[in-house]
C-alpha cells in the first residue's frame, strides 16, 4: 500500500522545513512507501516585490524588541539544526514572495522533481538567505536540477500555471488551514505542526496500520 501526503507549506515559513525534515525522517525509518507533494500556502500574499525585514516584519506584526527576535532566532536555530536544517539569520535577512516559487514547485512536480526543487529553495533561502522571489534564483534552481530553463521560464508566467496553482491554494482552504506546516494523508486526514519525527512515526505507523485494515476487511 503506498500512502498519499500533501503537505501545506510556504518557502519562507520557518518551521515547514523542519517539519519536512521531520516527516521524511519517520517515513524513511519506517520504509513505508510513500507519494509526497506540496499544496501552497502564502503567508505574505501582498508582500512587496522588493521583500521586508525579518526585524521589521516582526516589529510590526508582533510588536517584537530586537531583544525578543534575537532569543527567538537562537533557539529556532537549534531546532532547526536538531532536524537537519540550516538557517543563517546573517544571511536570511528578509521575508520575499513566493508565488513564484510556488509555481516552480507546481512544475516540477509534472515532472516528479517536487521533492528535489524543495530541497534547493530550502538552502538556497534558509542557508544563502538568497531572493526566492527572483526569477533569475529561481530558474537557476529549476536548471540546476535538470528541468529546462526556457520551458520553466515560460512556465513562471504561465495563465494554466497560475490557474493550477490556485486550484491548490483553493484545496488546502477546504481544510481551514489558518498556519503551517499541515499534512494531508490519503486526502482527507490532517496533521497539523512540524512535529517531532516520533510524532510522525506514530501518526502514520497507525493510519498505515489501520488502512491495510480496512483493506483486508472490504477484500
Amino acid at each position: 500500500m503506498k500512502l498519499k501526503i500533501e503537505m501545506v507549506h510556504d518557502i519562507v515559513c520557518s518551521w515547514c522545513p523542519i517539519g519536512y525534515r521531520n516527516i521524511q525522517k519517520a517515513i524513511d525509518n519506517l520504509a513505508i512507501k510513500v507519494d509526497f507533494y506540496f499544496l501552497p500556502f502564502e503567508l505574505n500574499p501582498e508582500m512587496a516585490e522588493e521583500g521586508e525585514l525579518i526585524s521589521s516584519y516582526f516589529k510590526r506584526i508582533q510588536g517584537w524588541t530586537a531583544e525578543t527576535l534575537f532569543d527567538y532566532q537562537s533557539s529556532l536555530v537549534k531546532t532547526a539544526m536538531a532536524a537537519g536544517v540550516i538557517i543563517d539569520f546573517s544571511k536570511r535577512t528578509h521575508y520575499f514572495s513566493t508565488r513564484n516559487a510556488h509555481k516552480l514547485m507546481h512544475w516540477a512536480e509534472c515532472f516528479d522533481k517536487q521533492i528535489i526543487v524543495n530541497e534547493r529553495l530550502i538552502e538556497a533561502y534558509f542557508k544563502y538567505g538568497l531572493d526566492i522571489s527572483s526569477s533569475n534564483v529561481l530558474l537557476d534552481i529549476a536548471e540546476e536540477v535538470g528541468l529546462d530553463r526556457a520551458n520553466s521560464k515560460a512556465a513562471l508566467s504561465s495563465k494554466k500555471i497560475e490557474q493550477e496553482v490556485e486550484l491548490k491554494i483553493k484545496r488546502q482552504k477546504a481544510f481551514k488551514i489558518r498556519s503551517v506546516p499541515n499534512f494531508i494523508l490519503n486526502d482527507d486526514i490532517l496533521i497539523s505542526g512540524s512535529n517531532s519525527v516520533e510524532f510522525f512515526e506514530g501518526i502514520l505507523s497507525k493510519f498505515v496500520g489501520e488502512t491495510a485494515l480496512k483493506q483486508n476487511i472490504a477484500i
